[in-house]
């Protein structure tokens, strides 16, 4: 699957993918699904390295109509750490409540809607200060684990376990998860659910060549992990570029299943 990200907010750490505008917001989640996304996520608030929450008043003005709108056309993620945001937005016609603070796990098994389970180590704000682990596979294999637990309980109906690729990680730490999508997807598995992988455009990629890419030079890169991601055996990337996402898998994947058959 494709999730085509929609930022409703005019601080996103990529420029390009800012929608200022709900109708801006609106027009960019149709074209996502004209193009063939599976999934259309929208956030109201920043969650890069540094940022700052906003108030509920203003990330419900921000997100409402959109989802209102583009759930008419298909499937719509709520992007939100707030439990009154992801209320309103599933109330609203979001199915999934992707939740970087992994905290809203019981809300969506109470709505009945999809949940992503989301890595951090720490908060937006401070993730990226010194990020730490003894063994990264093992401690976020540990957390996604425990989320899983917690998600059936909670009879969360469809989930997705997300290692966190930038939310409290070094350059090394996201290579290292990269290179173990298939431990998270037998991981998944156990309990019914998918893997959702998100490079789309982050700083690491931008360290990988000779010289440092700022985030308008990432395409190349972002395109070539979730052509890995995919291969892997993911269930789902998370990107700002969907429609060469959408062209990527139907060159990709499709073959590939076909051989396979």
């Amino acid at each position: 699957m494709v999730m085509g990200i929609v930022n409703a907010t005019p601080d996103s750490f990529y420029p390009a993918s800012r929608t200022l505008a709900t109708d801006q917001s609106i027009a960019r989640g149709h074209q996502y699904f004209l193009a063939g996304c599976d999934i259309v996520d929208v956030g109201g608030e920043s969650t890069r390295p540094g940022s700052v929450p906003v108030d509920i008043d203003e990330e419900l003005s921000r997100v409402l109509d959109v989802v209102a709108q583009l759930s008419l056309e298909g499937p719509v993620s709520i992007d939100t750490q707030k439990e009154a945001v992801a209320r309103a937005a599933v109330h609203a016609g979001a199915s999934v409540i992707n939740d970087v603070s992994c905290t809203l796990v019981d809300v969506a098994g109470e709505l009945g809607v999809g949940y992503v389970a989301l890595h951090r180590q720490g908060t937006s704000r401070t993730m990226q200060d010194r990020p730490t682990y003894v063994d990264v596979v093992h401690e976020v294999s540990d957390f996604l684990d425990a989320a899983a637990q917690r998600a059936t309980q909670a009879g969360v109906s469809k989930l997705w376990l997300d290692p966190g690729i930038g939310f409290g990680k070094t350059t090394q730490h996201n290579l290292t998860l990269l290179g173990h999508c298939e431990h998270f997807v037998v991981l998944a598995r156990g309990y019914g659910a998918g893997v959702l992988i998100g490079t789309s455009r982050k700083r690491f990629l931008g360290e990988l060549g000779r010289e440092s890419l700022d985030v308008d030079q990432r395409f190349e890169a972002s395109l070539a992990t979730a052509a890995w991601a995919m291969l892997q055996g993911v269930s789902m990337v998370r990107v700002h570029d969907a429609v060469a996402a959408v062209q990527l898998r139907e060159l990709l994947v499709r073959p590939v299943q076909e051989v396979v058959a």
